[in-house]
């Protein structure tokens, strides 16, 4: 079913949810899911509603229109998007399969509702797999010594595919500052829940050695500060002593990979809004 997706952050008062919903009565809207939160920490009140499109008389540029004098009574940021209109998903790999072919697979067989125009990645490992899928692949490498020629490319073919959000699918290469500025709140990224304990080679044998009991993994948005962008979605596994190094990276890849799809999932319905550095996602 075609829906618009309208989202909504504002500051928090009385009467929000009875003026948008008697504006979506008033042009006889069909309301299919509705969620709020309001945060009493910021003051600030969170609202996405999913309306049938053909219930409405309008399409979404009318809509936003009418719409607006409500937004700004109310001093509202807000979207509405046509779930007909599938996002353009750029994914970004370098070695490690496991988080790109999740994607891949799920994007395959619908699970995920979008487009993926393209993969990027600094080596040659993966290209078979992509190709298979019938999606291009640029092989970009990556200087140590000037990674700005690098980095500077994949701004290009971000831009040439027309990306609505971009993937770091296990892509081992931090992202330049300009690049985050220009994508804020449109690259994803995946990092296991080890960090800050246990930074840099092999963090499953580090862990494994202080007899961790829980492993797990953080989606978020990618900013200028590695790894501490908003949270989108985040779980953990239980292990034990009897589990082996192998056991552990294993859980590792498994949780990497569902929390992964799950945010990007998120995402791609409208159901992340972001505020500060904290997200509100109702899934």
């Amino acid at each position: 079913m075609r829906t618009y997706r309208l989202v909504i952050a504002c500051p928090d008062r009385v009467g929000i949810v009875a003026k948008v919903s008697n504006f979506l009565a008033l042009y006889n809207g069909w309301i299919n899911e509705a969620s709020h939160h309001s945060d009493e920490q910021s003051g600030w009140f969170f609202m996405r509603h999913e309306i049938r499109a053909e219930s409405l008389p309008f399409g979404i540029e009318a809509f936003r229109e009418a719409f607006a004098p409500i937004a700004e009574e109310f001093s509202m940021t807000w979207r509405i998007t046509d779930s007909a209109q599938k996002k353009r998903v750029v994914l970004m790999a370098s070695r490690e399969s496991h988080c790109l072919a999740d994607l891949l697979h799920r994007w395959h067989t619908d699970e995920l509702d979008c487009e993926i125009p393209c993969v990027i990645s600094n080596h040659n490992d993966l290209r078979s797999m992509v190709e298979w899928h019938g999606i291009p692949f640029f092989h970009v490498p990556v200087d140590p010594r000037d990674k700005a020629p690098a980095f500077a490319e994949v701004s290009r073919l971000v831009q040439e595919h027309a990306a609505d959000v971009v993937v770091l699918a296990r892509y081992m290469q931090i992202l330049p500052p300009q690049l985050c500025q220009d994508y804020a709140e449109k690259v994803i990224n995946i990092h296991h829940s080890f960090l800050p304990s246990f930074v840099g080679a092999k963090p499953y044998h580090q862990a494994a050695l202080r007899g961790v009991k829980l492993i797990g993994a953080t989606c978020h948005y990618v900013t200028e500060e590695l790894d501490a962008g908003p949270i989108i979605e985040q779980d953990v596994v239980r292990v034990s002593h009897a589990d082996s190094i192998d056991d552990m990276v294993r859980f590792g890849r498994d949780v990497e990979k569902m929390v992964l799809a799950r945010g990007l999932r998120y995402h791609l319905e409208d159901r992340v809004l972001v505020h500060g550095n904290k997200t509100v996602v109702f899934d």
